[in-house]
């Protein structure tokens, strides 16, 4: 399907079980493969970008076998064998697609371990930089070749030269990922490690994840206010017997938003109060515009009182940058203009999202002001119906944009399989909860 109609629509009450987070279940792949034992992990998310990941593993010689499914269970259960830090294939050819999350710890393991490596993906990853992560492993002796363009993939691994550091530094303020591949990567080398943060750290909640999820497979990471991080000598991975995934609350914040702009009310199943995720923190800021909020055990559900207007919007958004994204739309229903601010990595994302948005909203006839690092929407009289969205291969936008709908105005959503990226079910899943007005 290359277009896809949403017709106006409202929402009826309902409870969304969400697909398993895309940051955890890449991150959890990747520490499993190199663990000291066996492992089996449920509710791992089932899309392209995990996907990616499951076949590198595969093709660097892991051992995967795939468990029995819960019918009411649309993710995967796997068992993997870890490969005590060092993969069995020492050369290989890696196409990641356009998933950040598996092509950056993959390019810090695999050149902290050493080998022949050839990473590659789609068009827009080798747009994406990637020089400040390289630039951070050649200090410790990777070596690493730009095989296009310098400082973006695709890239070329060598064997690793002799490590002459304990101290390296990595820049902050372009991709939390870079910080992610090292943490990950250096607790490989048997040493111990301080890692210095140039600049300002973005999306600090998405370090947390992986500090999190570190000390699960017993690793220590010590750090001071996300600026210097210490890892200790003699540490290596050991996975839970057992391991599950949250639900994924960046995909949740399309359906909170249709609780808030519908205000009916809409449950996400997989996520509460105790996420390990940051994007849970976008529901405080729905609740600060209008939102009723009820927090359960593994639950969230938000509505709107039928008296409370959708209000407008000022907000620095470096920590939730992804479930940000949904602001833009809803700040459509509240009849002002609204901020979206410090969203500078936006700009690196799978499509360059400020301009992306700029340009779609613009469409449907909202006033839009974008600087290098924000987004200020002014919402028209009265949306235009039956536009075209071009989602830009980023399933955000194409998700993002289906709440259009609910905004009482027909849409167009093109190419809306590029959810399959993280949320392959999302329009279903969508319909499901919808009425047509």
């Amino acid at each position: 399907m290359k277009t896809l109609h949403l017709k106006a629509c409202t929402c009826h009450p309902a409870s969304i079980n969400l697909p398993g987070s895309k940051s955890i279940s890449n991150r959890t792949l990747l520490l499993a493969a190199l663990a000291d034992n066996v492992s089996e992990i449920y509710d791992l998310l089932d899309s392209d970008d995990t996907r990616y990941m499951l076949e590198a593993l595969k093709t660097l010689g892991v051992r995967i076998e795939y468990l029995p499914i819960e019918s009411t269970n649309s993710g995967l259960n796997i068992r993997i064998y870890g490969c005590e830090g060092k993969f069995p294939k020492q050369k290989a050819d890696l196409f990641l697609g356009n998933a950040g999350t598996a092509f950056r710890p993959l390019t810090a393991v695999l050149a902290i371990t050493g080998g022949e490596y050839y990473l590659h993906g789609v068009n827009r990853m080798h747009e994406r930089p990637i020089g400040d992560l390289v630039n951070a492993l050649r200090m410790t002796g990777a070596e690493i070749e730009y095989k296009g363009q310098n400082g973006f993939p695709p890239l070329q691994i060598h064997k690793i030269r002799q490590q002459n550091t304990d101290h390296i530094s990595v820049k902050g303020n372009v991709s939390s990922q870079f910080l992610t591949a090292l943490l990950i990567a250096l607790p490989l080398t048997d040493k111990k490690y301080t890692i210095e943060v140039t600049g300002e750290l973005i999306s600090k909640p998405y370090i947390a994840i992986t500090l999190n999820l570190l000390k699960q497979f017993e690793v220590d990471v010590e750090h001071d206010h996300f600026q210097t991080f210490r890892l200790n000598a003699g540490q290596h991975y050991h996975a839970p017997a057992q391991i599950y995934v949250e639900g994924d609350a960046s995909s949740a914040s399309y359906f909170l938003a249709a609780g808030l702009i519908s205000g009916k009310p809409i449950r996400v199943n997989g996520i509460d109060k105790q996420s390990i995720q940051g994007d849970v923190a976008f529901v405080q800021e729905l609740e600060k515009i209008g939102a009723t909020v009820h927090w359960g055990k593994q639950f969230i559900e938000i509505s709107r009182a039928p008296h409370q207007n959708i209000l407008p919007f000022d907000i620095d958004a470096n920590n939730i940058p992804d479930a940000a994204m949904t602001l833009a739309i809803v700040a459509l229903a509240s009849k002002s203009t609204c901020h979206i601010r410090n969203i500078a990595s936006w700009r690196v994302k799978e499509t360059d999202r400020i301009n992306a948005m700029a340009c779609e909203l613009r469409k449907l006839g909202a006033t839009v002001l974008e600087t290098e690092d924000s987004i200020s929407i002014t919402p028209p009289a009265k949306l235009h119906s039956d536009i075209h969205i071009s989602t830009y291969d980023d399933h955000r936008m194409a998700m993002c944009f289906s709440l259009i709908s609910l905004l009482g105005t027909p849409v167009y959503i093109d190419d809306p399989q590029c959810v399959n990226k993280t949320f392959p079910e999302y329009f279903q899943v969508f319909a499901s909860m919808c009425t047509p007005v």
